[in-house]
């Protein structure tokens, strides 16, 4: 019997029956390939459900049983917070980031933290280094099973003789399944070996972690109905060059994905991290010129932010703008907003911007807090301690109201902020804290208040 054959785009995972020079899907050329695609129906697997069966058949609404969906609270609270409240039995939850940025890291200490039983499959390492891995981060765990294994099929066949009550498998792109006659890593075999752990995942209700690589666009690699589907999309975002990490759910069908955790790289592993915003304000004895605190939201969580300022004479003629996590443009209006409401000349200045901590900040409620640290290095004046600013500035000088006003109030208050400085057109609850809100109506008012 022939095998069948089809064509697919090695960069969007589009079909097609014949072979051609453009995918005219994504509009790439020369990345449709042949594969060799073959279909067995067998049992895979002989692994009990961790749940009562329920009949297929449809329900009202109000006769489905939501207590039966359970959750594995780990010791891990960012995860928690990220995945909706701990991990849902039954889900598939797929874990990108950039290559070292601690992927690996992260499962193996979740595989090492959790009372249940783990198998942690590698495709990428063997065993003794995981076994050296796991070492320096945590003790040993008699629940965590560990397999270096690429082949579907016998990994499913260690799935039978452990029962675990959670699968790891790192990375996706490494698996290949028999069935199909194609290279591990193809779109057919990444599309073919995450339906089988999905379709494992839904009848033995095991919850899945797989870890997917990232292509240099910054996208998960294979084919996007990968992403469509999981239950879970996890992104591990950060620098390697700096210390911090941050979790976020670019999808979630159990929880919200505007939650985000945060991680400290260290020697031991990752660390998460409960208050980050006392991490991310440097403790300094002298006070410094060009240096602001922001109250900005990542998410729904408000984190405080330091932000530095660098403000020189030109030395080569034509004055120099840069940033580190703030947007050069936005930086440039609000250089254009000083000179104008503030007389600040820039003619022959140098201006250097910096996210305390590798933090890439999008919020425009940070604006205010960018404006004084400009201008208080400017005038090399610093300012006071004990004071944080939470503002958008607009074209013509006026200060904005921001979003969730009141959370950023009550996280000043909490890290023992003594003053805030809003927009008098912001809505404030009537908070009882011991902060002073000062309102003021233009950048002008601020500057005067802090500089005169």
């Amino acid at each position: 019997m022939s095998a069948k054959t089809t064509f697919f785009c090695q960069n969007c995972g589009t079909q097609y029956t014949k072979w051609q020079g453009q995918c005219h899907a994504c509009k790439e050329w020369n990345t449709i390939v042949e594969e060799v695609v073959e279909k067995k129906e067998e049992k895979k697997w002989d692994i009990p459900a961790r749940s009562k069966e329920q009949k297929n058949i449809p329900l009202q609404l109000k006769d489905i049983d939501i207590q039966l969906e359970s959750r594995i609270i780990t010791n891990d609270p960012e995860l928690n917070r990220v995945l909706g409240g701990g991990i849902v039995s039954g889900s598939m939850i797929l874990l990108g980031g950039e290559p070292g940025i601690g992927k690996s890291t992260l499962l193996l200490q979740l595989a090492l933290q959790l009372k249940n039983k783990v198998l942690y499959v590698s495709g990428e390492e063997s065993q003794k280094q995981i076994k050296l891995r796991a070492e320096r981060i945590t003790e040993a765990n008699d629940n965590c099973f560990i397999i270096s294994e690429t082949n579907l099929q016998r990994i499913f066949k260690h799935l039978s003789k452990v029962n675990p009550d959670v699968l790891i498998v790192d990375s996706i792109q490494t698996l290949y399944t028999q069935e199909i006659e194609s290279g591990a890593g193809s779109v057919s075999q990444i599309r073919g070996c995450v339906t089988e752990l999905i379709k494992l995942a839904k009848e033995t209700n095991i919850p899945i972690f797989i870890v997917g690589h990232i292509t240099k666009e910054g996208q998960i690699a294979g084919p996007k109905i990968v992403e469509h589907m999981v239950d879970v999309v996890l992104q591990f975002e950060g620098d390697s060059n700096h210390l911090y990490r941050i979790l976020r759910a670019q999808k979630n069908r159990f929880g919200s994905t505007s939650e985000l955790g945060i991680y400290e790289m260290n020697n031991r592993g990752l660390r998460y991290i409960e208050n980050p915003s006392e991490l991310l304000i440097s403790e300094k004895n002298s006070e410094l010129s060009g240096q602001a605190i922001a109250a900005t939201i990542e998410g729904i969580r408000v984190l405080m932010v330091e932000i530095q300022a660098l403000v020189s004479s030109a030395v080569y003629g034509t004055p120099q703008r840069a940033s580190t996590g703030f947007n050069v443009k936005r930086l440039n209006m609000l250089l254009a907003v000083l000179e104008k409401r503030a007389k600040f000349k820039l003619a022959t200045k140098d201006v250097f911007l910096n996210i305390t901590g590798g933090m890439n900040l999008e919020d425009p409620a940070i604006d205010l807090a960018v404006v004084m640290a400009i201008l208080s290095s400017n005038y090399d004046i610093p300012l006071k301690k004990g004071v944080c600013f939470a503002a958008e500035i607009g074209l013509s000088g006026e200060l904005r109201p921001i979003s969730k006003i009141d959370q950023r109030i009550q996280e000043a208050h909490k890290i023992g902020f003594k003053k805030i400085i809003v927009s008098k057109f912001s809505k404030i609850s009537n908070l009882k804290l011991d902060i002073e809100i000062i309102l003021c109506e233009k950048i002008e008012e601020v500057a005067a208040n802090l500089f005169s």
